[in-house]
């Protein structure tokens, strides 16, 4: 299976590409909804990797994919200037989900 990136920079493309990853950058959130519809229609890809700044345009459409399909798996990562996430969100977000604190 092929992995599939959706990138608001060129240097995330460029890098991903030299690991052997096609991509694609894009803007608006009309663009990142087109392509995620175009990676979902081609049975190939079994990972779609999206920088965060671009999966904040479309959460919920991708927090239900998240949650509704095992294939293709979506993976959020920061780009080249970082997360946008705060310095203790996995701390936050294992608190939340089992209710223990850390």
């Amino acid at each position: 299976m092929k992995t599939y990136l959706i990138c608001d920079n060129i240097d995330t493309q460029v890098g991903m590409r030299l690991a052997g990853v096609k991509g694609v950058v894009v803007h608006k959130r009309e663009e990142v909804l087109d392509e995620l519809n175009k990676i979902l229609r081609n049975k190939e890809f079994g990972m779609i990797i999206i920088t965060e700044k671009l999966a904040s345009l479309a959460s919920s459409e991708i927090e239900k994919l998240k949650l509704n399909m095992g294939i293709p798996l979506i993976v959020v990562i920061p780009d080249r200037h970082g997360t946008i996430r705060g310095k203790d969100s996995i701390t936050k977000y294992i608190k939340e989900s089992i209710g223990l604190k850390i």
